[in-house]
């Protein structure tokens, strides 16, 4: 039952409401609720005791400015408008909001960041190598799968058995939106899979669906599969941070350089907007560019 005081706050039962919408309608995943939670609840705070439903554009401008003055970044400041922008949307829909005073805000741009990619070799000598034991079998599938299929660190642990076609060497994925992919698996990973099936139900719970499971049996957590991934990459000798998206990265980053097909990279990302898969064109020609300075004759100066 719902405290007297967030009965008594208008503002509060129409969050539960949104929340409710983002896990029933939307169906967005447990951490995107949370983020979306977080910035809504946020936005209820800076309001003080004023109508949510009555809030102007200049209202919002004026709490991202104080948010702006705080610290926060334009990365930071854009995920917030979005949560924003989507709350007040579900207020005009079920709610009979007349403007959403979200609508043609935008924060400050953020400086665009390459993310960070390993080298083939570098890749290769992260992965490369029979494993010892039920768990190594498991991480070493882990990470063949993602660096072979440009999976999100999520959807890698999402994963259940029925997911897997080894015959046809498919992958189906549940991406960011409820949207289902289905993409390729490569040789290496496949065979990584054959040998992490052969164990798995040694340490598998009965009945657990989940594809990767951990020493207890249940469906692996992101948090090991990072610590496992930080461990191998100092255990093989690499001296770069290697985190799970840096798999991913580096998938999109070999396959556009191989293909330069930049629509089927984001086909197989699970993009929803070519915008996005378009940072690694520049990561594509940052590697064109040091072949040329490396096999130009006329490319450095005497």
């Amino acid at each position: 039952m719902a405290s007297p005081d967030r009965l008594a706050d208008p503002g509060a039962a129409l969050f539960d409401g949104f929340v409710a919408h983002l896990v029933t309608e939307r169906r967005l995943a447990a951490h995107t609720v949370d983020n979306y939670g977080r910035d809504v609840r946020q936005l209820l705070e800076l309001r003080g005791e004023a109508d949510v439903m009555k809030l102007s554009v200049h209202d919002l401008r004026r709490f991202l400015a104080r948010l702006h003055g705080q610290g926060l970044g334009g990365r930071s400041l854009a995920r917030k408008l979005s949560a924003w922008r989507a709350f007040f949307a579900w207020l005009a829909r079920d709610h009979g909001l007349a403007v959403n005073p979200a609508l043609g805000l935008k924060a400050p741009r953020a400086p665009r960041h390459l993310p960070s990619t390993l080298t083939p070799d570098q890749a290769a000598q992260l992965l490369d190598g029979d494993e010892e034991g039920v768990i190594g079998a498991r991480d070493r599938a882990l990470f063949e799968l993602v660096y072979s299929s440009g999976l999100r660190l999520a959807e890698a642990v999402g994963l259940s058995l029925g997911d897997v076609d080894l015959r046809d060497r498919s992958v189906k994925v549940l991406g960011k939106g409820a949207r289902t992919r289905v993409v390729p698996v490569g040789a290496a990973a496949v065979t990584a899979l054959e040998q992490w099936f052969v164990v798995r139900d040694t340490v598998a719970l009965p009945g657990e669906s989940a594809l990767f499971v951990g020493l207890r049996g249940r469906r692996i957590s992101p948090r090991v599969v990072q610590e496992r991934l930080r461990r191998r990459a100092l255990a093989r000798g690499l001296d770069v941070g290697v985190h799970p998206h840096a798999l991913r990265h580096s998938f999109a980053s070999h396959l556009l350089q191989s293909s330069g097909d930049l629509r089927a990279v984001q086909e197989l990302l699970g993009h929803a907007s070519l915008s996005t898969t378009q940072v690694y064109t520049h990561l594509d020609y940052q590697h064109l560019a040091k072949v040329y300075d490396a096999a130009h004759p006329r490319a450095r100066r005497k």
